[in-house]
């Protein structure tokens, strides 16, 4: 299942989930379980493989050295 629609899916039962006064049913249950689990492993993912952004984690570059003809 794609990530996109993982997503979409979950915020549909989150609708349903507010419409039935936020109960679900036993089938809904699983499913949004289900769902949040693949989330939850593609979220271990990105931050197992350092793909997420972390504050603090700027790359610094040095500098370029100026050369001596361009001055003149």
């Amino acid at each position: 299942m794609r990530p996109a629609q993982v997503l979409k899916e979950i915020n549909e039962l989150r609708e349903s989930w507010r419409r039935n006064n936020f109960v679900f049913t036993s089938e809904q249950r699983a499913e949004f379980d289900r769902l949040k689990d693949l989330r939850r492993k593609r979220v271990k993912y990105f931050h197992d493989n350092g793909l997420v952004w972390k504050p603090g984690m700027v790359k610094v570059t040095p500098p370029k050295p100026k050369d001596s003809d361009e001055e003149s």
